[in-house]
């Protein structure tokens, strides 16, 4: 879930597409991966005009019925120096819709992450602290205990979508730290346990992926 945006899923599976999310309408595609199938439920903004958007919530929560969601990519930006009150009320608006254990199958993605640091802070610094920011508000927003929220084990993934991204030898898109973030997305929570691996998993046709 974002808050006015989206990775598309063709950015997140290697190719190159940044778009707004378009509409109140969650939209699902399906990738086949390493013989299994990863369905990705693209949804629309959670804030409208400065304001948490709660029938866009509902409108996601209806598209979930039957439906048991693997893993959420709560998509949050990288250059952005603090969190507001708004933040908070966004993790506070999808734990009461869709309860607190969502926040254990989350994985956060920081976008614009191509972004220069002021000169007296180093890239790791910056992202470190703004990493940090947003899951201490996700766990206050979350209601989890700390030894509960720390147990679920938050991963975090930094990502860039723009022509400008650099490429390393490889040809695939890295970051100012080297790392090239598609392939750490698609390891963390994506692919790293098949679907018979996974408690929360369901359905018979592969994992469920809430973005």
């Amino acid at each position: 879930m974002e808050r006015n945006w989206a990775i598309t899923q063709d950015s997140s599976f290697g190719q190159d597409k940044l778009k707004p999310a378009e509409g109140l309408r969650p939209v699902m595609v399906s990738r086949t991966m390493g013989g299994f199938t990863i369905n990705i439920i693209d949804t629309p903004g959670l804030v409208e005009a400065g304001y948490v958007n709660h029938q866009a919530l509902e409108l996601i929560k209806g598209f979930l019925v039957h439906r048991t969601i693997d893993v959420l990519l709560y998509v949050d930006r990288l250059d952005v120096y603090r969190v507001d009150e708004l933040d908070k009320q966004v993790v506070k608006a999808i734990t009461e819709t869709f309860g607190k254990e969502i926040w254990c199958k989350t994985l956060l993605v920081l976008t614009h992450a191509q972004f220069s640091p002021p000169d007296e802070l180093s890239y790791e610094t910056i992202s470190s602290k703004r990493s940090d920011s947003l899951l201490k508000t996700i766990r206050a927003g979350s209601k989890m205990r700390k030894q509960e929220f720390e147990d679920s084990a938050t991963a975090v993934v930094y990502a860039e979508n723009s022509g400008r991204c650099s490429k390393n030898d490889k040809d695939e898109k890295a970051l100012p730290n080297g790392e090239a973030w598609i392939p750490n997305l698609v390891k963390q929570k994506l692919i790293s346990n098949k679907p018979e691996e996974s408690n929360s998993c369901k359905q018979e046709d592969g994992r469920w992926i809430l973005l």
